[in-house]
């Protein structure tokens, strides 16, 4: 309101908007001061009105890997229902009413079979164990807990928990019966104890064992057929030596477990067989020798064949290993990794288990007898899979081929972003069909992790990395396959990309988000090196709880405001700085300046940002007692170089105005 009480025109044009007269507007009083609202009473609708409504957007929101047609459509203005497979019934109540909803059939259904599904008061118990009569008889329900009790009596544990711990429960008790326990194999890596329960309505466990002869076969085939092909569920002796039987989840009772015993080893045991032939035809042939075959493996339609990929891999893994990493005696080890990574992709065991890429190079690489260094290094290529930080391989996976495996993970990975993102293949939005988020994060968490990882300390310029693959990409180009000289687009996408993912890999260790941006402003860098970041954050994560350091980066916000108003070079002289406050910051600067940047240069951070704490006295009195935009123009540029080059001295490790004060959430 105005000083006359009369309404300003933003008053009154709020009250237009909503239809009233200003006097209807009540005065709110807010943290940010006295505001005008207007309250309307608005009638609510009944909720089994209401939910109808809703019912089609969680349909359609279910995301699965394939949509079926099925001849249903929703009268949502969106037409044709796709979904996972066709729904057979509705249960959708609310305070003992059914909520009216109805699948419509489409008028180009093709058959009489596919009728309209209305929500009615009743499901369905298990398919065959169910004691309510005949199969797909229905079981009236009218509240959760009668639904859930009902469900229990037909054989249908609804809790997806409750069907976990069953199954985990029963499969310890066999595993301990047949003497062993379940592999960590088929451990929360594998993912089959998570899968399994989603699988099944009443599950039951029964035991089943193969010829030990299947032993002598690598343990990683074995595993990978039972857990993999067949969800089955390994089992190892208490010393860790995989045992000749495995475990299986069923959806029956398991009153005919030896029946169903019979049936899961008849079908194991043709498994088997098939992966010993596989094994034993792909020895015939050394990995050297199948490496000229990768020429009919396409890779990429303008990237060529997984041959030119091997080429560059030999190139890319043994600079990196001797230049990048600085241990020349790995470079030829990495080098021949390099060049026989791919080439398990042309075997029948990694035709047949394609999970077992990788993995099958390295044992037959062992097999043939090269060094570890290289074995283990193809073994373990396509590592690191996730972002954790004990995420695998450890550094006792590695072994002796730590170096080497670093050298021929971040070719790989390396090679294929930058070549895809020169194919024009981005990812965008959730669009990522070639898997580039996947590998980028492989290779920021090596990066990030290099020490752990390795052993070197030495940061690694991803910079570096992504333009000598960009050069091998032209240099050993297959063809008429060269792709085009890199543009500066191509560049800029691929260093946001980068960003982008080492972001999300920092805010998955629990990094807060201020901290994130403040690192990711500072001048120093972010994805450039990936393990500096790291440090960075570390550190500003130790010292933000210091009372000092919180207030430098409030008043930090006004230092880099004003940093922007110098429109021209800085000056160095300080001659004009006469008051006593200003002195005081000039001789901070000059005292704490020297030892942040010794600190940095050593990559103590915490020392570096403990030094920088110390500038909030100086800092503050600064702007308390003096005022820098005089009309003096030599005094005010004095006086912003000043703030400038103090700016400048904390933008080289962060960008602390971003830091949000404690009272505030930042995670």
């Amino acid at each position: 309101f105005r000083p006359d009480g009369d309404a300003t025109p933003a008053a009154a044009g709020f009250a237009r908007q909503h239809g009233v007269e200003v006097s209807a507007l009540e005065r709110v009083e807010t943290p940010k001061g006295t505001y005008l609202a207007y309250r309307r009473q608005v009638r609510g609708r009944a909720a089994v009105d209401v939910l109808p409504d809703l019912l089609p957007g969680v349909l359609r929101a279910m995301a699965f890997p394939k949509q079926m047609h099925w001849d249903a459509w929703l009268d949502d203005g969106r037409g044709e229902l796709l979904f996972g497979r066709p729904i057979r019934w509705i249960l959708f109540l609310y305070g003992g009413r059914v909520v009216p909803f109805t699948i419509l059939r489409s008028d180009a259904a093709q058959t009489g079979l596919v009728q309209e599904v209305r929500s009615a008061a009743v499901t369905y118990g298990h398919r065959f164990l169910a004691t309510s009569g005949r199969a797909g008889r229905s079981i009236k329900v009218r509240t959760f807990d009668e639904y859930r009790a009902r469900l229990l009596e037909n054989f249908v544990i609804l809790d997806r928990g409750e069907r976990h711990d069953k199954i985990a429960r029963e499969l310890d008790a066999h595993a301990q019966r047949l003497g062993g326990r379940v592999s960590t194999a088929a451990g929360a890596q594998s993912g089959l104890l998570q899968e399994v329960p989603d699988l099944v309505e009443y599950p039951a466990v029964v035991a089943g064992t193969f010829a030990p002869e299947f032993l002598t076969l690598p343990e990683e085939v074995l595993t990978t057929t039972m857990i993999h092909h067949q969800h089955f569920f390994p089992v190892s002796s208490p010393a860790g030596k995989l045992l000749p039987a495995f475990l299986a989840v069923t959806n029956t009772q398991a009153d005919n477990a030896r029946a169903l015993s019979r049936n899961f080893e008849r079908v194991l045991t043709a498994r088997l067989r098939d992966a010993r032939f596989f094994f034993d035809a792909d020895r015939a042939a050394t990995l050297e020798s199948r490496v000229p075959a990768l020429q009919t493996l396409l890779f990429h339609k303008r990237l060529g064949s997984y041959h030119g990929k091997a080429r560059r891999l030999e190139r890319l893994a043994g600079w990196i290993a001797g230049e990048v990493l600085g241990v020349p005696g790995q470079a030829d080890a990495a080098a021949t990794a390099g060049r026989l990574a791919k080439a398990d992709l042309i075997t029948d065991m990694v035709r047949e288990l394609t999970e077992l890429q990788g993995t099958m190079g390295g044992i037959y690489a062992r097999e043939e007898g090269l060094p570890e260094t290289v074995w283990r290094a193809v073994y373990h290529q396509y590592l690191p899979a996730a972002v954790e930080a004990d995420a695998p391989p450890s550094r006792a996976d590695l072994g002796p081929a730590a170096v080497s495996w670093a050298a021929l993970s971040l070719a790989d990975k390396i090679d294929t972003i930058v070549g895809l993102f020169a194919a024009g293949e981005r990812p965008t939005g959730t669009r990522d069909p070639f898997g580039l988020r996947r590998q980028a994060h492989g290779v920021l968490k090596l990066l990030v992790d290099l020490p752990e990882l390795t052993g070197l300390r030495e940061g690694v310029d991803l910079r570096a990395l992504a333009g000598r693959a960009r050069q091998l990409l032209v240099e050993l180009a297959e063809g008429a396959q060269a792709p085009a000289e890199e543009t500066p687009g191509e560049l800029q996408d691929r260093s946001l990309f980068f960003t982008e993912r080492l972001r999300f890999l920092f805010q998955q260790r629990g990094f807060a988000y201020d901290e994130i941006n403040a690192v990711a402003g500072a001048r120093r860098g972010f994805a450039e090196v990936p393990y500096d970041a790291r440090l960075r954050l570390e550190a500003l994560q130790k010292v933000r709880t210091s009372s000092d350091f919180e207030a430098l980066a409030v008043s930090f916000k006004r230092v880099k405001n004003l940093s922007r108003e110098l429109t021209r070079e800085p000056v160095e002289a300080v001659d004009r700085l006469s008051e006593p406050a200003e002195r005081a910051l000039v001789e901070d600067y000059a005292s704490r300046g020297e030892a942040i940047r010794a600190a940095a240069a050593r990559r103590d951070y915490v020392e570096a940002f403990r030094l920088a704490s110390g500038f909030r006295g100086a800092v503050d009195r600064f702007f308390t007692e003096v005022f820098v935009m005089v009309e003096d123009v030599e005094l005010r540029d004095q006086r912003l170089s000043l703030v400038w080059r103090l700016h400048e001295l904390m933008l080289d490790l962060a960008d602390i105005s971003e830091i949000v004060p404690r009272a505030e959430p930042v995670r």
